[in-house]
């Protein structure tokens, strides 16, 4: 029932939400709304009560611990089960150690990572309360050849997300996510399977919130939120990126990839661009010309041959 109210609080923009609504919608009497509304106070919500009004939210912490967390999903079953640690090696590998155990859309959240990881075994700095690291466990039952997409269905959720806080990014395809050509999100998908069933995936995400400093190897490629001139509470990032995911996550359930590639073609700071192809062994010029539908990076290489790239083969500079 928290959930339920602070939800009609946060969508309410800022205006009042009287009590016989909540009441009505809770199904409860307005003093059991009364005795709600002071819970959450308890919790470090600010919430403002005038009479005939109703309630209206002013700020709420920004604390990322489960009870937080959980009250503000407003998602179906992603983030119903979270678990908050202080400090982890990295959450995809815990997430991949607790996998078989925990259900469906178990979120792990991490306030540090002690050994970040990005794709082909990179680090990725993530500094104690300097932004968001998690890991999404989903157990989606279609063949491994499809669990790739989830990276661009990641993508184009946290464009969507930064959207909604007026933040204008740029993915750099398959797994990056930029503010003014610097990153500040990156993506790592991993999955346990045999040839025709995916025992899981693993979706990670860590996103710079509020770092100001990085490693000097860092500090002309990466960003943060704050950097760029973003006051953004971690919980509110959380609570519409697991949002935005599931709404496209649902979408490719049902087969449905072009909301995502729509996202990715507009929202794309390689498309029409020269760029480097980094395979195992070789680097190879092309010009970056579209996404597929199956979230594929089409490009022309410089003897005029088109190749389809899929996310787990190259990495891009």
């Amino acid at each position: 029932m928290n959930k339920t109210i602070i939800q009609m609080l946060i969508d309410s923009d800022s205006e009042y939400v009287s009590g016989q609504n909540i009441s009505d919608k809770l199904g409860i009497t307005r003093a059991a709304v009364w005795k709600r509304i002071s819970k959450l106070k308890e919790l470090g919500f600010e919430i403002e009560s005038v009479t005939k009004k109703g309630y209206k939210l002013l700020s709420y912490p920004d604390i990322l611990n489960k009870e937080l967390i959980e009250i503000g999903m407003k998602s179906d079953f992603i983030g119903h089960s979270v678990e908050v640690l202080e400090s982890v090696d990295s959450t995809n590998d815990y997430a991949k150690k607790k996998a078989k155990e925990l259900v469906d859309g178990s979120v792990i959240i991490s306030l540090e990572q002690v050994k970040g990881k990005g794709r082909r075994g990179r680090s990725f700095h993530s500094g104690k309360g300097d932004g968001i690291y998690l890991s999404i466990i989903l157990k989606p039952g279609f063949e491994p050849a499809k669990a790739p997409f989830i990276t661009s269905i990641a993508g184009a959720a946290l464009v969507n997300t930064f959207n909604k806080f007026k933040i204008q990014t740029k993915i750099k395809w398959p797994n990056d996510v930029l503010i003014n050509g610097k990153k500040v999100a990156g993506i790592l998908t991993e999955m346990s399977a045999d040839m025709e069933f995916i025992e899981y995936i693993v979706l990670g995400v860590g996103i710079n919130v509020s770092g100001l400093e990085f490693p000097s190897e860092l500090k002309n490629i990466a960003t943060s939120l704050k950097l760029e001139g973003y006051d953004v509470k971690k919980l509110s990032i959380i609570w519409q990126f697991i949002y935005e995911f599931e709404l496209l996550y649902n979408l490719y359930l049902n087969e449905n990839t072009s909301e995502v590639v729509n996202i990715l073609r507009n929202n794309s700071s390689v498309l029409g661009k020269q760029i480097n192809v980094h395979y195992m062994n070789e680097i190879e010029s092309a010009i970056a010309v579209d996404i597929n539908n199956q979230g594929a990076l089409i490009i022309k290489t410089q003897e005029g041959e088109v190749k389809e790239l899929s996310s787990g083969e190259i990495s891009i500079r």
